[in-house]
């Protein structure tokens, strides 16, 4: 089993900057793929950023240059440096882990960007 777990949300003016980040524990050996997707109200959950454990990092159309994912293999955490954020940008964010196929999440930290 893996566990993940999200913080660093919270409340933000537009604008302005957040880090998240996603600690993973449990059978942590061979976590491959990491990834942060975003739900926002009434809207379904969309990819943001993926990272595999070499650092290759793939971005949504609507984060390139505005979000940069990191992961530290040594720490078992991945984050989301997030800059420039706008009121679209609020929505709960999810971090997963993917492990011989099965994929693990977390429950999600709340950005609210203010305008």
């Amino acid at each position: 089993q893996v566990q993940v777990v999200e913080s660093g949300g919270g409340l933000v003016q537009a604008g302005g900057s957040l880090r998240l980040s996603c600690a993973a524990s449990g059978r942590i050996f061979s976590i491959n793929v990491m990834g942060w997707y975003r739900q926002a109200p009434g809207k379904q959950r969309e990819l943001v950023a993926t990272i595999t454990r070499d650092g290759s990092a793939n971005y949504a159309d609507s984060v390139k240059g505005q979000f940069t994912v990191s992961r530290d293999n040594a720490k078992n955490t991945m984050y989301l440096q997030m800059n420039s954020l706008k009121p679209e940008d609020t929505a709960v964010y999810y971090c997963n882990a993917e492990r011989y196929g099965i994929t693990y999440w977390g429950k999600g930290t709340l950005v609210t960007v203010s305008s």
